[in-house]
C-alpha cells in the first residue's frame, strides 16, 4: 500500500463517464474505497461508507470506490447493498492490459482499503480492513453518526 502522493488515474465509472483522480480532487479531499464484490469485509464495510456519502454535509469530502470487478456484479452488489455512491471500474478481465491499473498502482493487496486524500494529492490517511475507530473518525470528519445503537460492529475485520 501507498504512501506519500496519490498516484492519479483514468477509470470509467458504473455510469459510463471517464472519471480521474485530478478531475476529482478539483472538487476537494476525497475518500478513495477499493473494494471487491465478494469480499465479506467489503459487504461490511460499504454500506457504512454509503452512510457517510449519504448523510454528509455539503462542504464534506467527496466518497469515491473503485471496484475490482466488472460492471454487472459490481451494480448487483450495489442493489444488495443500497449503495449509491459514485463507483469507477478498474479493469480486471482477461485479455485487458494492464489488469487492475489503478490497484496497482496504489498496491492494493486486500480489500477493502481506503485513502483519504488531500486536494494537493497528499494521501493523509490509509487503512485496509475494517476498523471501527476509524469510521467514527470519518464520520466526524463528514459530520456523520455512522453507527446506530442497533449496529453490530467488530472493532476490527482484516481485508
Amino acid at each position: 500500500m501507498i504512501s506519500g502522493e496519490a498516484p492519479d488515474f483514468s477509470l470509467q465509472a458504473l455510469k459510463g463517464s471517464l472519471t480521474s483522480l485530478h478531475g476529482l480532487l478539483a472538487s476537494g479531499p476525497l475518500l478513495l474505497a477499493f473494494f471487491k464484490v465478494s469480499c465479506p469485509t467489503c459487504q461490511l464495510t460499504l454500506p457504512f461508507l454509503e452512510r457517510l456519502y449519504v448523510g454528509r454535509s455539503p462542504d464534506a469530502p467527496q466518497i469515491v470506490a473503485i471496484s475490482q470487478d466488472d460492471a454487472s456484479a459490481t451494480h448487483s452488489f450495489n442493489l444488495r447493498y443500497g449503495i449509491s455512491l459514485p463507483v469507477l471500474l478498474d479493469p480486471s478481465a482477461v485479455g485487458v492490459s494492464p489488469r487492475f491499473p489503478a490497484s496497482n498502482a496504489y498496491g492494493i493487496t486486500n480489500v477493502p482499503t481506503l485513502f483519504f486524500i488531500e486536494p494537493d494529492r497528499r494521501i493523509s490517511l490509509s487503512v485496509t480492513g475494517f476498523e471501527k475507530a476509524v469510521m467514527e473518525s470519518l464520520g466526524v470528519r463528514f459530520g456523520v453518526t455512522v453507527f446506530r445503537a442497533a449496529d453490530r460492529v467488530p472493532v476490527f475485520q482484516p481485508g
